[in-house]
């Protein structure tokens, strides 16, 4: 029996995609920071199709989904945060309405 479950588990391992979609807590910001540099360097953009990430290297490519329209969109990670308990990506307002997101919700988040 601990055969058949360690075989089970093994297979699961190697069929699940490692990059899986999460589904994760997502806010947006906008115009307030318009002209800023974030913390890559890059002058921001709030209609640009970018993400901050705590920890995701800069320059690294997420597709952001919004399962309540079904929508997805491509973002680029060139800040850092967010720093609010429980959210874990922060997206451009471009990219929040390219996913019909109007307030802080749970996104799906996966590499491109």
């Amino acid at each position: 029996m601990k055969d058949r479950v360690a075989l089970t588990v093994f297979l699961a391992c190697l069929t699940t995609p490692s990059h899986a979609d999460q589904v994760v807590r997502a806010t947006w910001y906008g115009n307030e920071l318009r002209g800023h540099h974030t913390a890559s360097g890059q002058m921001f953009n709030p209609g640009g199709m970018t993400a901050a990430h705590r920890s995701l290297p800069f320059g690294t490519c997420i597709m952001v989904g919004n399962p309540s329209t079904g929508r997805k969109v491509a973002v680029r990670v060139n800040d850092r945060g967010p720093f609010t308990p429980g959210v874990t990506l922060d997206i451009s307002s471009g990219a929040a309405r390219a996913i019909g997101m109007r307030t802080t919700q749970s996104v799906t988040m996966g590499r491109c």
